[in-house]
């Protein structure tokens, strides 16, 4: 039942070409907002409610049910976002199977999961749409949520992967349920955390559990599985060492496409027509719970790994897709766990989740400077009219111009935790905080 710039010399695949904001990150999927321009830099949220009294660049605010850390989809003039709706939630301690330390985790007796859609002008809530619920469902780590993975727009459809819980097509136009698919079943432990992608008719993501690990492709007309490639790589005898959050990128090689996509200790190369593994390259030490995406320019790919021992690789590509790519530099200090890096022409932009920000040389891997932020960083960054856009637990935003050293241009407190990366389009910055979503705009911009 239903209720309701910098430019990077990159060679990307656009899955959704007829949205603005179509995946996680952005149209290419690493931070890059291309039609954002003329955005504030700086903004006060004034009283909490509907009309933010006493705000300034907020054009609106809309309290959002549920807890999720997924982020804002756009199409058009309307906002797409998935939450989830959590009945009889508490806390508890002790660690997950085949763990040895407590986790702080959050249980619930049920969830039920929805799809939000959001006026764009003026925040007003205009589809409730319930997608599936769940009884008894698998605990989730304090930091992350049950509906962590961010959906994807294709042609008036959204899909929506919430891990194990289900994955599920949206019509658009109408608000209403396509189709639903819930057999990939695995151990997530510590909750969801990836985000699908879609290639042609296909929609692919990953399903690293602790007990089974595979990447699959649904048929997006039908929700039926088209191909399944389990990880062929060795990893750790523990079930806990196993497990990824990472996100899946395409992007071209010698003229044919390729799944880049982390797993625990491994980066796969997949054929996304077939699910064919082309090569794997290992980290070389353990390397677990893999969050970020990677980043691509030139034919190098840089991505975060692990969070036993973690570290940014930068990878070289070889000249065909099925060519096994050679790491050719690594860094080691203050390397995010969980925040995608970004790239800005010729570097890399870190931001550890311990507020440190670090600015790399992309072609050697030697850090250019070093600073802390301060705060605790999950969300991912995004580079927006010229300008880097990140924000931290602490409900803290900065805006940041990218250079020699670091340069804050603002602060900005919205007083509520940001675990969503955020959105640009245009004029406009969307934010979605732990409690609601916000588009902030000069206020005497002209449209």
């Amino acid at each position: 039942m239903f209720r309701f710039l910098y430019l990077v010399p990159c060679f990307f695949v656009i899955s959704a070409d007829a949205a603005e904001w179509p995946q996680w990150r952005g149209p290419q999927g690493q931070g890059h907002a291309p039609t954002a321009r003329d955005l504030p830099d700086q903004w006060k949220v004034g009283s909490a409610g509907k009309e933010v009294l006493g705000g300034e660049n907020i054009q609106w605010r809309t309290e959002i049910p549920g807890r999720a850390w997924s982020s804002a989809m756009i199409d058009g003039e309307t906002l797409w976002l998935t939450t989830a709706i959590e009945h009889g939630s508490a806390q508890e301690g002790p660690p997950p199977p085949g763990g040895k330390k407590p986790q702080p985790r959050s249980v619930a007796k049920s969830v039920t999961f929805r799809v939000l859609a959001l006026d764009a002008r003026d925040g007003q809530i205009l589809e409730d749409l319930e997608l599936f619920s769940v009884d008894n469902p698998q605990p989730t780590h304090v930091l992350n949520s049950f509906a962590s993975p961010s959906p994807v727009l294709g042609p008036d459809r959204l899909y929506c992967q919430l891990g194990d819980y289900g994955t599920a097509c949206v019509d658009t136009k109408n608000a209403s349920l396509v189709w639903h698919n819930r057999s990939q079943r695995l151990n997530h432990e510590n909750g969801p955390g990836s985000s699908p992608v879609l290639w042609k008719d296909l929609l692919i993501f990953h399903c690293d559990g602790s007990d089974v690990q595979y990447i699959v492709a649904l048929d997006t007309k039908t929700g039926e599985e088209v191909w399944r490639t389990d990880r062929s790589g060795k990893m750790n005898d523990n079930p806990e060492m196993k497990k990824a959050y990472g996100t899946p990128l395409i992007t071209s090689v010698g003229g044919r496409d390729l799944v880049l996509s982390p797993g625990a200790d491994w980066l796969y190369g997949y054929d996304p027509e077939t699910g064919k593994e082309l090569w794997k390259v290992s980290y070389g030490f353990l390397g677990f719970s893999i969050v970020p995406r990677p980043v691509v320019a030139d034919e190098v790919v840089y991505f975060s790994t692990s969070f036993m021992k973690t570290e940014l690789l930068a990878m070289q590509l070889g000249p065909e897709a099925d060519s096994t790519p050679e790491i050719i530099w690594n860094y080691k200090r203050s390397v995010p766990r969980m925040p995608s890096p970004l790239l800005v022409g010729d570097a890399v932009y870190l931001f550890s989740d311990k507020g440190i920000a670090t600015c790399l040389d992309r072609h050697t891997g030697e850090a250019r400077w070093t600073d802390r932020l301060g705060g605790s960083f999950s969300s991912s960054p995004i580079l927006a009219d010229g300008k880097i856009y990140i924000g931290n637990r602490e409900g803290e935003m900065f805006v940041i111009q990218p250079g020699d050293e670091l340069d804050i241009l603002s602060k900005n407190e919205f007083g509520e935790a940001v675990m969503a990366s955020p959105a640009a389009i245009e004029n406009s910055l969307y934010v979605r905080t732990e409690k609601a979503m916000y588009r902030i705009e000069k206020t005497n911009v002209k449209q």
